[in-house]
């Protein structure tokens, strides 16, 4: 289910079916998966065989006020029949006018079948196919200055349109999902199981384009009062210019922002249409011109198609075996494709940023005018077909277990480019050279039973995998280049667990160590300052796109987990991680400036050498977490717990650009600058350490049977107090040299600070369960 663009799972494939996918089976780290070979982090398998489902109907009803305010889903399960069929059904939706961050529309449905037919009693054949169509409206990451001005809620991608909220950022996802399974028991000690996949469908994130005319975006930098409060005079030959605030214009800014802080819909709509003025020069209407904005959608349109098989076998009574292959094949057709005209008549079909066959979007078709449903801007496809295979083995013995297993893949990539882009002409139409990619992995682990109430479990493994497509080519939109150096990345992981089980208590300690080597990370950003006039280059600003190689990562931490039957209806539960997840490297970055790619002998992609990453914090993981609670579970089927969270460590994402040397480096001379002092910068450069959190829950439940039917009913309160946090962040690499970030951060509130994603203020969950 992992998408080979970029190795993560689209969790919205299968949103909204919890019923009829709770039958899952996991496991964690290195340890041994019947049905792959896995990773550092484990696997989950999920299970959809028919005959296996409970047999009734269940109906649900919630309601909450997290990113959907209202649920209702049915399933039904026939069991296994005597005809030798089983089949079960489950339909679902979700949906809010808006979440619980401001304008965040959501409208999901959800609908499974899986029909089996068992053949004979050593063959058996499922079906599976599930739909699960979703549309989200998006909510924007902010600086710390718009939070003040606003709240936490605030989300700067809608607007109101006659009297309705309506969000620009809009992600839809349409990928039904079909498998058909076949499962043959060889023998009492030997399974075969094998199936074919097929995926296809879109998923498309719209925003909007504009030319020639300003920003649409509320909070623009410009719109701000930073922009007012931050500014400098010009640089006085070598050294810094005055800091000039001109707090008269950020004052009417902000109440200008406050004003107007949702996107504008009317004045687009305006903007795109022309006046029609009668024999006197009276306006008596407006027609639809040239459109300066409109609404598109970054489009992917995959088609996978996958075959598996697996083998499980008990060789001996302490012996078994376990071995499979995977194939993938996908094709992945990514566009640009318009959505609205927001009143107007059509739009252009180029980058207006750029001028004559720079500007062309395809060369073969110049000066397109675009409507709704028709491509634009780029236009590729991506081709891939992986091969997976692996073999393990496990020995049970009386006080040993052990297992061995190894893993080999291959992987092919290429670009299709279906537009002769304006600015590579040379390099963007037609088919990129093929990448292949080839790795092994090993893994291995022992189990020690102490006695009947405690183990010892170690595991370990080392592990090549391929770079993902979407961290190959540098920049797929525009042209077939390959990542310079582009190579394998390796894993390697290790971990020890002690276990105790007894009637009272029960504890886990693990410890664990993980290294990533050789990652890849491609980024797309606008700098200022970024290149050297003095080297040579036309421009110190531009849009760039910027890939970071040889980029490793290292994890180390300790987790403990206590359960203790305080009595036979109460129970205390307590858990606490601690770790350090840093970078492990410089990694080398460069940056492509895609408009020198028309001037004769101008490099386009430069080497600025190693980012001094090593040893920051890696973002979006909490470095320590702690959680207690209670359980009570009384015996006429009714229970409650309550649980407090602490959270702390946490760090936001910052810019490599600005840890390599040239950030030092003053673009109107090719000298240093003069006021890049050691201990300013190392300020500048300071990780920002997010707020710890604490988190009070409560959650309660209880069922009934009446006759034959049991009713079910849950109730939780997350974040009783009301606490705002942030859950992460990141530097923005706007201000890509010294003098530019130290300007902006003297004024007190900068125009380019980090952005921050926040959490959900005090939320509650209400679930009805009805199980006939």
């Amino acid at each position: 289910m992992n998408k080979i663009y970029d190795g993560r799972p689209q969790w919205n494939n299968w949103g909204g079916l919890n019923d009829v996918l709770r039958n899952q089976e996991f496991t964690i780290g290195p340890t041994p998966s019947d049905y792959t070979f896995g990773g550092i982090l484990g696997t989950q398998q999920i299970f959809t065989q028919a005959s296996a489902y409970r047999k009734g109907t269940r109906i649900l009803f919630s309601g909450t006020n997290t990113n959907y305010n209202w649920r209702t889903m049915i399933t039904y399960a026939s069991g296994m029949k005597s005809s030798g069929w089983a089949y079960v059904f489950s339909v679902g939706k979700r949906w809010a006018e808006e979440g619980y961050f401001e304008g965040t529309n959501y409208d999901a449905n959800s609908f499974f079948i899986s029909v089996e037919k068992k053949l004979n009693p050593k063959h058996s054949l499922n079906f599976t196919g599930f739909y699960t169509p979703n549309t989200r409206g998006k909510n924007s990451p902010n600086t710390d200055e718009i939070i003040n001005l606003k709240s936490e809620k605030y989300n700067s991608y809608w607007g109101y349109q006659n009297g309705e909220k309506r969000n620009a950022r809009v992600k839809n996802v349409e990928e039904p999902l079909l498998i058909l399974n076949h499962y043959f028991k060889i023998n009492d000690r030997t399974n075969l199981t094998s199936a074919i996949m097929y995926q296809f469908g879109k998923v498309g994130n719209s925003n909007i384009d504009f030319q020639d005319s300003d920003s649409p975006d509320p909070t623009y930098y410009r719109k701000l009062p930073s922009y007012f409060s931050s500014m400098y005079a010009a640089d006085n030959g070598e050294f810094s210019g005055e800091f000039t605030p001109d707090y008269e214009n950020a004052a009417i800014s902000k109440t200008l922002f406050l004003q107007n802080s949702q996107i504008d819909w009317d004045s687009m709509y305006r903007a795109n249409q022309k006046a029609i003025a009668n024999s006197e020069g009276i306006i008596t209407g407006y027609e639809p011109s040239k459109s300066h904005y409109v609404l598109y959608e970054d489009r992917t349109d995959d088609k996978t198609l996958a075959v598996n098989s697996n083998l499980n076998a008990q060789l001996s009574e302490n012996i078994f075996f376990s071995g499979g292959i995977l194939l993938k094949n996908l094709k992945s057709h990514n566009f640009q494709n318009l959505l609205d005209l927001l009143g107007g008549e059509y739009f252009e079909d180029i980058d207006s940023f750029y001028k004559g066959d720079q500007s062309q979007s395809d060369l073969k078709n110049p000066d397109r005018q675009v409507k709704p449903g028709d491509t634009y801007g780029y236009n590729f496809n991506f081709y891939a077909a992986t091969a997976e295979a692996f073999t393990q083995f496990r020995f049970v013995y009386g006080k040993v277990d052990f297992y061995l297993g190894n893993s080999f893949s291959t992987s092919k990539y290429q670009r299709e480019g279906l537009y002769q882009n304006g600015i590579y002409p040379e390099n963007s139409l037609g088919k990129s050279q093929k990448v292949n990619f080839e790795n092994f992995g090993f893994k291995g682990g022992l189990t020690y039973k102490i006695s009947g109430k405690q183990w010892l479990f170690f595991s370990g493994m080392h592990q090549a995998k391929a770079p993902s497509l979407r961290n190959t080519f540098s920049n797929s939109r525009l042209n077939n280049s390959i990542v310079n150096g582009i190579e394998n990345e390796t894993l390697s992981a290790a971990d020890i667990n002690y276990v105790y089980h007894s009637p009272k208590l029960k504890m886990r300690f693990s410890g664990y160590y993980a290294l990533i080597k050789n990652t890849t990370k491609t980024s797309f950003f606008y700098a200022e300052g970024i290149f050297d006039d003095g080297a040579g280059y036309d421009n110190t600003d531009a849009f760039v796109s910027q890939t970071l190689t040889h980029l490793d990562k290292k994890n180390i931490g300790a987790e403990l987990s206590l359960e203790y039957q305080v009595s036979s209806t109460l129970k205390s539960i307590f858990s606490a991680a601690y770790g350090k997840y840093t970078y492990n490297s410089n990694p080398n970055v460069s940056i492509t400036n895609d408009a020198n790619a028309a001037i004769a002998d101008a490099e386009t992609t430069f080497d600025f050498g190693r980012s001094l990453l090593k040893n920051y914090k890696q973002s979006g993981i909490p470095q320590q977490a702690f959680s207690f609670g209670m359980e009570y579970h009384d015996p006429k089927f009714w229970w409650f717990s309550a649980n407090v969270n602490y959270i702390t460590d946490s760090y936001i994402d910052v810019s490599p650009i600005s840890r390599t040397s040239r950030f030092y480096i003053n673009p109107a001379s090719g000298f240093n600058f003069p006021e890049a002092s050691e201990e300013r910068a190392k300020i500048l450069l300071k990780q920002e350490k997010l707020n710890p959190v604490s988190l009070l829950n409560m959650t309660g439940g209880k069922s009934w049977r009446i006759y034959k039917t049991t009713l079910g009913l849950f109730a939780s309160i997350n974040n009783i107090l009301d606490f705002k946090y942030k859950t992460g962040g990141f530097e923005q690499a706007r201000n890509s040299n010294f003098r530019e970030l130290n300007q902006d951060v003297s004024g007190g509130t900068p125009s380019f600070g980090a952005k921050y994603f926040y959490g959900y203020g005090r939320t509650y969950f209400v679930n009805l369960t009805i199980s006939l």
